[in-house]
Order: structure tokens, then sequence, then C-alpha cells
């Protein structure tokens, strides 16, 4: 009873304070924006509706994919880096700069690598032999043509990343209150499932929970939910601690590789070669983290998804996944179906309900990407 006595106390006491900002959602993009403003002396609430983060930030593989973005988004991205490396000397996370490796199997795959390492030079972009693509994967089964190295893509552990930087900020003076759900937001006052707050500026970041929170704002850029089929397996001795791997499904997918000439072909190859991975959307990839190595991914899109799992899906990304890895086969550790927010109309929301109030939303597979650079540039408009 006293400790509920004191937490109506507490949120009584927030309740009659003003806030610079309130910052509504605990995914990676309100965590990194709380981040920004802490960083200029702001004082700072964050609305969680969870007791802690568990959505779309620790899903997924925790790359940081930076290179194989669109070349508009480099310069938020290049923010993004710099806020990640920051991050996690403040919170006390591991972020790694291991690169990422796409092994080329196919000579139009290497023509992409190559366009791309025209197009962005080399300090973004390492082109590899098949021999030095070998050595990186500590086999010579898969007989590749060449390959890439992408050296300023960064990792970090999703499972501890978000969760590390929430406690870190709580412990910096930013007032979190979890297990609190947004009723509405106008003009500077939140009203919440705990009470109202007053904020000099709102920041909304509900992720895919944007289609109920606001569905006006979801209807109007399309925003719907993609569910992907991810899995935690044991790592092979001969793969590194830190690998990340891209695939030729990779770069038929990202912005930044699929602006290249051949990029058509690839498409075209892939849907004689790979027509399962084409048909469930994939984009296979490959990260490690300390429990093992994440393996993903399928894409499935609507505005309810299902939460079944297609065990033929799962199988094949695992068996491909293996081929790449040089192995018959992988043990499965963790199964679960991933969902971020995604539209197809465009890869970015923001909106500006009142003077103020913004809503941020990443709608597609790119927000641990974009996260620090596109808090930098939410504090900047709102």
């Amino acid at each position: 009873m006293a400790s509920i006595i004191k937490a109506m106390q507490q949120d009584q006491q927030h309740t009659a304070q003003p806030f610079d900002l309130i910052v509504v959602g605990a995914g990676i993009i309100g965590l990194a924006t709380a981040y920004r403003a802490l960083e200029q002396g702001l004082k700072v609430m964050v609305i969680e509706r969870n007791s802690r983060p568990v959505g779309a930030s620790i899903q997924n593989f925790g790359h940081a994919c930076f290179t194989g973005q669109a070349d508009e988004l480099q310069a938020m991205v290049a923010k993004s880096r710099e806020g990640w490396a920051s991050a996690s000397k403040d919170a006390g996370f591991w972020a790694a700069q291991p690169g990422t490796l796409i092994p080329a199997t196919s000579e139009v795959e290497m023509s992409v690598l190559e366009e791309f390492a025209d197009h962005r030079g080399v300090e973004q972009v390492t082109l590899l032999s098949p021999g030095e693509v070998e050595q990186r994967l500590g086999h010579n089964h898969l007989k590749p043509v060449g390959g890439a190295l992408l050296p300023l893509d960064m990792r970090v552990n999703p499972r501890e990343a978000a969760p590390k930087l929430a406690q870190w900020l709580e412990a910096q003076g930013v007032i979190f209150q979890w297990n609190t759900t947004l009723r509405s937001t106008a003009d500077g006052v939140v009203d919440t499932s705990r009470g109202q707050w007053e904020a000099q500026r709102v920041v909304v970041c509900p992720g895919v929970n944007l289609s109920y929170l606001m569905p006006e704002i979801a209807q109007a850029e399309q925003v719907r939910s993609c569910t992907l089929s991810m899995a935690l397996v044991e790592r092979p001795e001969h793969i590194a601690s830190d690998f990340c791997m891209l695939s030729g499904t990779s770069l038929a997918r990202y912005d930044g590789f699929s602006a290249m000439a051949s990029v058509p072909e690839l498409r075209r190859e892939l849907q004689q070669r790979e027509p399962e991975l084409v048909e469930c959307i994939a984009n296979l990839m490959v990260t490690a983290i300390p429990e093992g190595l994440l393996v993903g991914d399928s894409h499935d899109y609507h505005d309810s998804p299902t939460p079944f799992i297609e065990e033929s899906i799962a199988t094949l990304l695992q068996n491909k996944a293996a081929a790449y890895l040089g192995v018959k086969g992988l043990r499965v550790k963790q199964r679960w179906q991933g969902t971020y927010a995604d539209s197809p109309a465009t890869n970015l929301v923001i909106h500006r309900p009142d003077q103020k109030t913004l809503v941020a939303v990443v709608a597609s597979g790119i927000g641990m990407t974009l996260s620090f650079g596109l808090a930098a540039h939410i504090l900047s408009e709102c």
C-alpha cells in the first residue's frame, strides 16, 4: 500500500511540473529523441505503455546499415552514427564497427557492388576478392565471385541497447512513466491513463501503434504493419563473434543499392534463381550477438497481421543462411515474429498536428539506422 501511495504522490508531483519536452514511446526513436534533448539540457519526460522496451527496437538485427541508405539520407545517417557511438559510451552498451560483409554469389550481384563502390567511394565501400570473402566467412564452400565490405556500418545488441539507454536516461533525471497509455495530446497537454502533463513540446513516436493512436495520420500515410520471421541460432565456431552479413536480396531492397543500374537485372536473376526468397519478400541477412546469430527475415504486410509464423518460410531462411555460413544446418534457439510500421508511400512519417506536437514514425525497417540522426532532425523541427 505504501508503494502505491508513493507512486500516486510522484505522479501528482510530476503532473504539476511543466516539462520542456514530453516524448511518447520508448522505442529507439523515442529514446534517441530523449537522449538528444538531454544533450541540450532540456527537462524531459518519456511516456511508454509497456513496462520496458519490447517492440521493434529489440526484435530486429541491431544492424545500423548506414551505407545502404539512399543518398539523400546520408547526412542524417552520419548524425545517427555519431549518436550511436556517443550513446553507447554513455549508457554502457556494446556498439561495434566490424563492417558489413556482402558476398556476391553471381556476376550480377558483383556488378551492383562495383557500381555502388564507384558511386560512394572507397571510404564507404571496400571491394573484396573471392579469397577475401572466404576468409571473412571462415570457410570456402560458398564459392563467391567477390564481394564488398561496408566499413562504416555499426552493430549493437538489440536486446541490450534500448533497455540500457532507457536505464541510463532515467539515471540522468529523465522522468519515465511506464505502463502509461496515451489518450490524446494537443497544444502541449498530454492526456494519459495516469493523468495529464504539460510540456513546451511533445514528440509522439508510436511506431506501429500509430494506426490506433492517430488513425487519420496512419490512413493518410498508408501506414500498415510489417511482420517478419526471425530466429536466433547457435553460432558456428568459425563465424566471428561480431559477424554481420547482407546478401543479394539486400542489394535489391535497400534504397542506396537499389538505385544502381544493374539492380533490375539482379531482380530478374533473383526471381529465377531464388523464387522462394522473392515470394516471401526476403532480406536474407545474419548478425551475431552474444547469444548466437540472428537470422532473417521475410516480410508480410497487413493492417491487422496474423501472429502465426509459417514454418516453411522460417526453414527456408534458416537453410539459405546455413549455405552462406558453410554449414549443413543451424540449431534454432528461439523464433519470433517481429513487427514494425511500414508504408508503401514513404520511409518517414513526420506530421505536425499543432504548433507544439510532432509525430514521427519510421515507416520501414530502418529505425535503428536513422534513430539518432532522425532525433536531431525532430528537435530542430519542433
